[in-house]
């Protein structure tokens, strides 16, 4: 009874909405309808995911990834449209491969990916017993005696209570990031994580990870959920030696570019961004992670030139380069700016997904926070109703140390991380209604800012 008390005084206030609100409340709706009707993000994101595939920083792939979508913000209407350049680190993965075996028993092959940015074993074999820890601090109070010369296997799983399965990502983070040379500091050949996956299934996630100065770069590889259940069951009763083959590592770096495109302002050249990153990672076809992202930003230029809204500052989509394995594209496009003395009003990034819209974070102060929170109205017809979150995407974050308000559009959550970095990040995982409502969404913000800011 209570809920249905709530949307009955919901649907009175819509009905009340002063006249400003409702002539918002229209052009949201005129934002949705040409959108959901007339959008070109579905069929764009499955140009980009079928015919050029994944899009690794330093790929062939993604310089064909630069020029495809130098020309869609171009046919989407923006006035100009120019590639930044920004040197990017190169990393290739070769031929890999796990096995582990028993006492007694033959070797098993385990599905595993090298992390991003790892160092391999230079096409040589290493083995070794492996040891297990469950923690960091289990793993900081074990001696260097006992992890010298061993594999360390770090099977922190997946926190699954957490509803927002970002804090989840974020906890089990620190031992992808980190695993290596907490590994090489005691000696230890090689590491192995449990994926930070949310899936009850033996697909391996992917991600980066770094090196801390003057440590050994021993390699790190992640197995998927089912796998380490597995090896963790093998290790309760008996010795298990792991043996690793693999190629990859870090090739110098090469000039690549972010892709731009604006629409300039009407009253001043103030900067509104939106953006997401153009590459991925070297499997699956990085669909959610993040061509979602791309063509959702790319919709917001096509949308006001379609509607023919005039914006009063210069609304500018960004495709940064390198998010993955560097962020040097972000961090590149905030030092042109800087050097440049661009004036940016806010900048947005989508970056969690193209799940359906529920919520946008916003890193900001408090006035301009309650602001936003102000036309809570006027999304909530859109199932967009959660504005706690205080963080935005990684790419924008020189923009927020310039003192730049940043958000990230906030998507559902619940199914990004049981594909997120892997070979199942496929254009089939996206729904067409659900990809666009992000655009929808962040058309509808971009306006508001716009004509409010």
């Amino acid at each position: 009874m209570k809920k249905i008390v709530s949307l009955s005084l919901f649907i009175l206030g819509i009905a009340t909405l002063s006249g400003q609100a409702k002539e918002d409340s229209i052009q949201f709706s005129r934002i949705s309808t040409e959108i959901l009707n007339h959008g070109k993000g579905y069929n764009e994101l499955k140009e980009l995911t079928k015919t050029i595939g994944h899009r690794l920083s330093g790929s062939e792939a993604y310089e064909k990834s630069v020029q495809w979508a130098a020309q869609k913000l171009r046919d989407a209407g923006a006035d100009k449209v120019w590639l930044q350049e920004v040197m990017i680190p190169v990393w290739v993965r070769g031929k890999e491969s796990l096995h582990i075996k028993t006492s007694g028993s033959n070797w098993k092959n385990l599905k595993m990916l090298s992390l991003g940015n790892s160092e391999g074993t230079g096409g040589k074999d290493i083995s070794g017993e492996i040891i297990m820890v469950k923690s960091l601090e289990e793993y900081d109070r074990l001696p260097a005696k006992q992890v010298k010369n061993k594999i360390v296997f770090f099977n922190y799983p997946f926190n699954q209570e957490h509803v927002q399965t970002f804090i989840s990502y974020r906890e089990a983070g620190a031992y992808r990031r980190t695993a290596a040379s907490l590994t090489a500091k005691k000696g230890g050949k090689f590491a192995i994580i449990r994926s930070l996956s949310s899936a009850f299934d033996d697909v391996p996630h992917t991600g980066n990870m770094r090196y801390d100065e003057g440590i050994s770069k021993i390699p790190a590889i992640t197995i998927g959920n089912t796998s380490a259940d597995e090896l963790e069951s093998l290790l309760k009763t008996q010795n298990v030696t792991a043996k690793l083959n693999s190629n990859c590592g870090m090739k110098g770096e090469k000039l690549s570019h972010s892709v731009i495109g604006e629409i300039t302002g009407k009253k001043d050249q103030s900067v509104i961004v939106v953006g997401g990153h153009l590459d991925s990672w070297d499997v699956g076809e990085g669909a959610h992670d993040d061509g979602a992202g791309i063509v959702q930003s790319i919709e917001v230029l096509r949308t006001f030139k379609n509607l023919g809204i005039q914006n009063n500052h210069t609304i500018r989509a960004v495709c940064f380069a390198n998010e993955e394995n560097g962020t040097k594209g972000g961090k590149q496009y905030g030092k042109t700016a800087k050097e440049h003395n661009e004036k940016h009003l806010f900048a947005i990034e989508s970056d969690a997904g193209g799940f359906s819209p529920r919520g946008i974070s916003l890193e900001m102060d408090d006035a301009q926070r309650n602001q936003i929170k102000g036309w809570v109205n006027l999304f909530f017809p859109y199932g967009v109703y959660n504005f706690d979150g205080k963080y935005s995407g990684s790419d924008i974050a020189p923009l927020h140390e310039m003192g730049v308000p940043t958000a990230e559009l906030v998507p559902d959550p619940q199914r990004y991380f049981d594909i997120h970095h892997t070979a199942e990040d496929t254009f089939e995982k996206v729904n067409r209604r659900e990809l666009l409502l992000g655009s929808v969404v962040m058309t509808q913000l971009i306006y508001m800012i716009d004509k409010n800011w």
